[in-house]
């Protein structure tokens, strides 16, 4: 398969954020298995605030597993592993925390199949962002604040897709919905973005738009993005740092810009040649 980009040749001309000045995510020593298969083994890593961090490797090597358990949506196995986030505890010994709610309403995370409710409106989907600041029933009976209106509309806007508002999220483009499904993390005022394979199910006009939103958040808002991808070319593109798992351990952790071939080679095996996305940006 020819390939439009090989690693290393991350764009120099792509703005960048600045280097990042303070921690805002720590994972010490994290395992999880289901049954005989172990998804995690040890790992470890310390994310910084304003990071944009590409996680990638081959189908089964823990990347999924690592990011829903940085969001506490399942429990790490017992031991001495821990995840801690903006200081407070996610979870450590195999235990959620108690505070895991209060830390989720600063973490938004993007689904790979979007996650919306297709019958509600593109509104009412990215207005579900702000639960966690007001009443519930609010929600349910769709009586959103102005400043809430005022926050949906702006964030989608922010992402491209504000003329659809009214309608329904079912029949709309899966790029439409993804973008949607990062107005809401807007609208929830997350400072972490977890998105796990945003882009695994979309076109690549379409992936590109959900990625450049992603780094807009990123270089403009100064937010830390976490994104899980199968295209190295993306990785490549987007993201400043890559961390790439290999049965379920970390196989390498540093610049995109000096991922080499080599280390590719050995992370995916037989996967090599299919991550790098013909149609994907050079």
């Amino acid at each position: 398969m020819k390939r439009k980009a090989g690693p290393g040749l991350a764009r120099t001309g792509e703005a960048q954020p600045s280097m990042p000045d303070a921690a805002v995510l720590s994972i010490r020593n994290v395992s999880k298995s289901f049954g005989p298969r172990q998804a995690l083994a040890g790992v470890s890593l310390d994310v910084s605030k304003g990071e944009m961090i590409a996680l990638i490797g081959p189908s089964g090597s823990g990347k999924s597993t690592l990011l829903r358990s940085i969001s506490g949506l399942q429990a790490i196995d017992p031991g001495d592993g821990r995840i801690e986030a903006f200081g407070g505890p996610v979870q450590e010994n195999g235990r959620i925390s108690g505070k895991v709610r209060q830390i989720r309403t600063r973490i938004g995370f993007i689904f790979q199949q979007f996650n919306l409710v297709g019958r509600l409106s593109l509104f009412s989907n990215v207005a579900l962002g702000s639960l966690g600041r007001i009443s519930p029933w609010r929600g349910v009976l769709g009586l959103w604040p102005e400043e809430t209106r005022l926050a949906v509309m702006a964030a989608l806007a922010r992402v491209g897709v504000a003329d659809y508002a009214a309608q329904r999220a079912n029949t709309l483009s899966g790029g439409q919905q993804q973008r949607a499904a990062i107005a809401r993390a807007l609208v929830q005022k997350a400072k972490i973005i977890l998105a796990d394979e945003p882009v695994a199910s979309l076109d690549p006009v379409a992936a590109r738009k959900v990625m450049e939103s992603l780094r807009d958040l990123n270089s403009q808002d100064g937010l830390t993005v976490i994104v899980t991808l199968h295209q190295v070319d993306y990785a490549l593109r987007y993201c400043r740092r890559v961390v790439a798992l290999k049965a379920g351990r970390v196989a390498y952790d540093g610049p995109a810009s000096l991922l080499k071939n080599e280390q590719l080679i050995d992370i995916y095996g037989p996967e090599f040649e299919d991550v790098f996305w013909e149609g994907a940006p050079t």
